[in-house]
């Protein structure tokens, strides 16, 4: 990564780990308000946003700003070659990932993945890909790029769109829903009238409430097993 903004605790290590890329064409700066709102309810943890590997370009190849960033080219970018371009900025996500887990001594079961437009991309896919590399996702007018053939059993996935997006339209994440539903996943979605391509305060309230009330169906399973065990035991 060309740069990371982070916000750590006050005192002590993180208990959470939070996760955050933004959107083609933008920087971690972009993700501040939702990694202030993270912060204020969570002040325990750690919230990194990081600046996209790769420079901004436009569509047609073309230099785009010079602070911005993407995490995928999207020049020459067709419904055919989307997966795997997405596919092929996985591995060193990955791999970032798993070295802030391991430098600021925080779990997979307590990180969270959030992203925007192209990151909410990158964080399904990589959810997907790596099964448990997070216990949450939120996802912010995002998508999938194919449909799952498996849905995580350790990843909760958090969808979050504006009913009015007319970049990435919300009937993606509705999709998306419908599939992971299919495969017994653990997902949930929350559409904000009147609201486009942007990360809007209501989502982030959103996602707020969903950190806070959604219980994963991975600990109703586990909780449902030790209370039959209980059960049997006696």
């Amino acid at each position: 990564m060309q740069h990371t903004l982070e916000w750590l605790p006050a005192e002590g290590p993180p208990a959470q780990l939070l996760l955050l890329l933004h959107g083609w064409g933008g920087s971690g700066a972009d993700m501040a308000p939702l990694a202030q709102a993270l912060r204020a309810a969570f002040p325990s943890s750690a919230v990194l946003a990081p600046d996209a590997p790769l420079p901004h370009e436009q569509a047609d190849g073309s230099p785009g700003a010079a602070a911005a960033r993407q995490w995928y080219a999207v020049a020459g970018l067709t419904a055919e070659n989307w997966p795997q371009r997405v596919d092929a900025a996985l591995p060193g996500l990955h791999d970032w990932v798993r070295a802030q887990q391991q430098r600021l001594g925080v779990a997979p079961e307590a990180t969270a993945l959030g992203g925007f437009s192209q990151g909410a991309v990158l964080s399904l896919a990589l959810a997907l890909q790596h099964d448990g590399i997070a216990g949450r996702v939120l996802a912010f007018g995002g998508c999938l790029t194919r449909p799952p053939e498996a849905a995580p059993r350790l990843s909760t996935l958090h969808l979050f769109h504006g009913a009015d997006d007319d970049v990435i339209p919300a009937e993606g994440s509705r999709q998306a829903l419908g599939h992971l539903a299919q495969l017994d996943g653990d997902a949930t979605l929350d559409i904000a009238k009147g609201v486009g391509h942007v990360l809007h305060p209501a989502l982030i309230d959103c996602a707020l409430h969903r950190l806070r009330s959604h219980i994963p169906q991975r600990t109703w399973r586990a909780a449902m097993g030790a209370a039959a065990a209980s059960d049997d035991a006696h």
